[in-house]
């Protein structure tokens, strides 16, 4: 670890293979050769909003299948990018260009994006990804349109609806978290002291079972201490080949409490267990002292392990994440030390199985990949097989000064997506005009900057999409894209 705190910078271990470049710098004459043409995008996504913020992303994920890249942006755009065929090709220039062959413009922000676990770049019909805005119900898309829509391909209606509402009122909650775990017939969303389990295929009905996490959000207790009270921000179910897979749900909230359900047992949806990260977040790194440990503000995401065992715990305003071994429930196994997720925004990491074998008794953990607000990707190797603090093994610098909100690491193991994306104050307000060629100019420039409201000041740093891809990689036997299908 340098002076700084960050990994060793090991750039010759990744090359990036592919990106949209900076979307925010972005013209007419840069933007025009993309596949979906400039004039046929929503007005909201084009430049910038009222306040001069240009469009960024914000999030991105792989498909079930490992052919396309599911991002959403700023301006309420959600896109798929399909995986150029021969990215990971010695004799191809790079680093390619990546553009969206299709895209849905939503009316309102969601606060979820969720693919199907059965999606096939092959079969359109498994194409469905699930969203969530505000006074609306859950929604399900196709993300390509049917061709004898006459729907403008990226105002497209629902193909399906699940309301979520208030059991008095009628009136629709927002989902602030979802998981649509395989083999997807059913998906999980979490509101305020709530969550909703959800039958796809029965489309505009309620949900199926209703799980409160307070006994009561009426009583002047909130629960009185029993259960975990607050939005539901986060869910996680463990991976499809984990012994509970699509049984148990971690859930975790805002309130930095998490819980675990399991949606299989007779009174479905029975509360497993709840436990407070907060002293174990304080703790982390203090040695029990007090000291501020890593931090944290509400937990932003959970993650299983690749073996289902582990659960992962990021905060927002966090310089760690929270490992715990979900076999002694509530005992915080270790931390990831060094993630500098130091803002409110989200910043979501992903796990791959261990390579090393470095693990005790031959066990190799699993490894952990996750961006910072600083433009680094981290890697931690070996994680599960040590407690206490864990700091990464390697990095790489992914964007210049920009927060790295996803880091996906594609199910083959040869390739790793990133995108980046965030905005900031500027420095001086009113000062950027001190080489202007009249004082008057400056002074006019000075006085339109001030009367701003502080939060129309605000300023695009880099965003973009990269794919990158591992060295080493054998390009015909682990293309990301072999014969169409990204299955293992």
């Amino acid at each position: 670890m340098d002076r700084d705190g960050a990994p060793p910078q090991t750039q010759g271990r990744v090359e990036l293979a592919a990106s949209t470049g900076d979307i925010t710098a972005q013209n007419d004459e840069s933007t025009s050769s993309r596949s979906v043409s400039r004039e046929r995008l929503p007005t909201a996504s084009r430049y910038e909003t009222d306040d001069g913020l240009r469009d960024y992303f914000e999030s991105a994920q792989w498909t079930a299948d490992g052919t396309t890249i599911l991002t959403s942006s700023s301006s309420n755009l959600i896109s798929g990018y399909i995986v150029p065929q021969d990215l990971l090709s010695p004799t191809a220039s790079r680093p390619l260009q990546l553009v969206p062959q299709a895209a849905i413009q939503l009316p309102e922000p969601s606060n979820v994006l969720a693919g199907a676990p059965y999606f096939r770049l092959a079969e359109p019909w498994t194409q469905q990804l699930l969203v969530s805005a505000r006074d609306h119900p859950i929604q399900l898309f196709y993300l390509a349109p049917s061709p004898s829509s006459s729907q403008h391909p990226y105002h497209q209606k629902p193909a399906s609806c699940y309301p979520l509402t208030k059991a008095r009122s009628e009136t629709f909650l927002s989902a602030t978290s979802l998981v649509w775990p395989a083999p997807g017939t059913h998906f999980v969303a979490g509101s305020r002291n709530l969550l909703a389990q959800f039958d796809v295929a029965r489309a505009g009905d309620e949900p199926l079972r209703r799980v409160k996490t307070i006994p009561s959000d009426r009583h002047p207790a909130k629960g009185g201490g029993v259960g975990m009270r607050g939005a539901v921000s986060a869910l996680a179910a463990p991976p499809p080949d984990a012994r509970h897979a699509g049984d148990l749900v971690a859930a975790a909230t805002w309130t930095r409490w998490v819980g675990l359900y399991d949606f299989a047992a007779p009174d479905a949806g029975a509360c497993v267990a709840t436990w407070s990260v907060a002293r174990a977040a304080a703790d982390a790194g203090s040695g029990g002292g007090g000291g501020g440990g890593v931090g944290g503000d509400g937990v932003a995401q959970a993650l299983w392990s690749p073996c289902g065992r582990y659960l992962l715990l990021g905060e927002r305003k966090s310089a760690g994440v929270l490992v715990y071994d979900v076999r002694v429930t509530g005992r915080l196994l270790g931390w990831l030390a060094g993630r500098d997720a130091l803002g409110n925004q989200r910043i979501a990491c992903d796990v791959f199985p261990g390579q090393d074998g470095g693990g005790a008794g031959g066990e190799a953990g699993f490894e952990v990949w996750s961006g910072s607000t600083r433009g680094d990707v981290k890697v931690w190797e070996g994680v599960g097989t040590r407690e206490g603090a864990h700091e990464p093994a390697w990095g790489w610098s992914a964007a210049r000064g920009s927060t790295v909100s996803s880091t996906c690491m594609h199910q083959s193991g040869t390739v790793v997506a990133t995108c980046s994306g965030s905005w900031e104050f500027p420095e001086g307000e009113g000062e950027e005009d001190e080489e202007s060629s009249s004082d008057d100019d400056s002074r006019s420039q000075s006085e339109k900057t001030s009367s701003k409201a502080p939060w129309m000041c605000r300023q695009n740093r880099e965003s973009s999409l990269k794919i990158w891809s591992l060295a080493n990689n054998d390009y015909e036997a682990s293309s990301p894209r072999e014969d169409g299908d990204g299955t293992k």
